[in-house]
């Protein structure tokens, strides 16, 4: 794409426009004034469906003067704003310059309220109606997305709306987790486990979930979660808030828990990303939305439990 980046293109950018908006105005000029050459008729004899002729005549006045009228305005657009190669307009105008002048109006704005609820304690702008509703128009907006508009959630998008958290669900923790960002890795095991491995590592963890298991792979899978598993989903597999690492003995599960779900995520891995949004969004904003998320998932107040997955 570089070869597009030039100043050649944008010369010929504008050469292009120009010349086609001069080369409109000659032909309407040409067919607004002229009759075909020779022609004593009121036709140009070209005859459709027997009896449809087109006439030799001058196009209307009040079309050619809107016509005339639409070039000379575009004239002048282009003159005033971008739209030929790299001139920036006399107007001195851009889309990112409008977006920044109504982002500082915007800031300037709702900076008190934003102001009042960063001197709170996170709990206490979760339990205000005034905070829940920014939040939950920051959440629509940014975060929606991936969460869905209920924040339940879908595979490989956390549900926020309960008690499972990967990296904590403490107030300070969710504020973390949206301002700095997370990425969670699980390393593939399938080439060191091979299918046999995977599968019996599988129908362990099936086993402490209380899913339908085969014992006798869920057996021979033990041994495996205990070289393999335990540095990131600890002994007792309950997980690490501190990495990410899910939790294995609760019902939650990110990838699905159908065997062919779990197998997958052992056998090729898992690398989940959610990006940091400090410096777009700012503190302010950051604050009311981790205490919505912290809202939604505690909506009594009450401190959810450190279970992750």
């Amino acid at each position: 794409m570089s070869d597009f980046t030039g100043g050649f293109w944008d010369l010929y950018i504008a050469v292009i426009t120009i010349v086609g908006m001069v080369g409109c105005a000659v032909l309407l000029r040409m067919n607004s004034v002229r009759k075909v050459k020779g022609s004593q008729t009121d036709t140009t004899g070209h005859v459709w469906d027997e009896d449809l002729a087109e006439g030799n005549n001058p196009l209307p006045r009040w079309w050619v003067w809107l016509f005339y009228i639409t070039i000379v305005f575009s004239l002048a657009y282009l003159i005033l704003y971008p739209g030929l190669g790299s001139y920036e307009g006399t107007y001195d105008w851009s889309s990112a310059g409008q977006y920044e002048e109504e982002m500082k109006a915007a800031e300037a704005q709702f900076a008190p309220i934003y102001g009042k609820f960063m001197a709170q304690n996170l709990k206490l702008v979760a339990a205000s109606p005034e905070a829940r509703t920014i939040g939950e128009k920051l959440f629509l907006n940014y975060c929606a997305q991936c969460h869905a508009s209920d924040a339940r959630g879908s595979r490989g998008f956390p549900n926020l709306a309960d008690h499972d958290w990967l990296w904590g669900g403490e107030p300070e923790a969710i504020k973390a987790t949206i301002a700095e960002g997370r990425n969670g890795v699980m390393p593939p095991f399938g080439p060191v486990l091979g299918e046999e491995g995977v599968r019996n590592a599988a129908h362990y963890v099936m086993s402490m979930s209380g899913l339908v298991y085969d014992s006798i792979r869920a057996a021979r899978g033990k041994e495996i979660f205990a070289t393999s598993c335990v540095a990131c989903h600890g002994a007792d597999a309950k997980g690490n808030l501190q990495i990410g690492a899910p939790n294995l003995t609760d019902k939650v599960w990110l990838h699905g828990s159908r065997e062919e779900h779990i197998t997958e995520t052992i056998s090729k891995g898992r690398n989940d990303f959610m990006p940091a949004h400090k410096d777009f969004l700012g503190e302010a904003k950051i604050h009311i939305l981790a205490a919505y998320v912290y809202g939604m998932s505690n909506p009594s107040g009450g401190t959810p439990s450190k279970s992750a997955k």
